[in-house]
């Protein structure tokens, strides 16, 4: 069984042990050298409580392995963008195509919605037709495409964005509330 929870410090090693590979081979990711252990843990309290960083596990009440994360960050680094973020998603590489991707998504996109985000963004280096259909099945759409916008592995790599609606732009804003707040949620 599948459970989903908050990642904590602990999970970074696990975590960064998932993003390796994302990193190393193919086109995924643009950084060129994994993040270790400590740089890990580093992204993950830069969130300070407001974005959430999720894990999907096992579910072994012992401690059970990490699967995949997902978390949200900021959009852009401008006041007017404190509404929208920006979300990842990465699995081991032992659970492709079984579901938890959707599981552990579908748990990010629920939280960020009770925070009071109006839009996320998912960016996705293409061809990537997995990622493409995770995103679209929890309710992303195409949004546009950057053209030969990142170079890595010897070629130039397009980059696609989706954004997904979470809730009314209202006018005034709702200030989003933080995930330390809010929790973990599922619709």
């Amino acid at each position: 069984m599948i459970a989903i929870r908050r990642a904590t410090p602990d999970d970074a090693a696990a975590i960064a042990a998932i993003y390796a590979p994302y990193v190393l081979s193919g086109t995924v990711s643009f950084e060129n050298d994994p993040p270790d252990t400590r740089q890990m843990r580093t992204r993950m309290t830069a969130s300070d409580g407001f974005y959430p960083w999720l894990v999907a596990t096992n579910g072994d009440p012992d401690g059970g392995g990490v699967l995949g994360y997902a978390y949200a960050g900021q959009f852009r680094d401008r006041p007017a963008y404190r509404y929208v973020v920006e979300t990842s998603i990465y699995l081991s590489g032992s659970v492709h195509g079984q579901g938890t991707g959707r599981l552990l998504y579908d748990a990010l996109i629920d939280t960020l919605r009770a925070q009071g985000f109006t839009q996320a963004i998912g960016v996705i280096s293409l061809p990537n037709d997995a990622s493409i259909s995770l995103h679209e099945s929890v309710g992303f759409r195409r949004a546009g495409v950057y053209r030969e916008i990142g170079y890595k592995q010897g070629r130039w790599v397009d980059v696609g964005f989706w954004q997904c609606e979470l809730n009314d732009s209202v006018i005034p804003p709702i200030e989003p509330r933080p995930f330390s707040e809010v929790g973990i949620v599922r619709v």
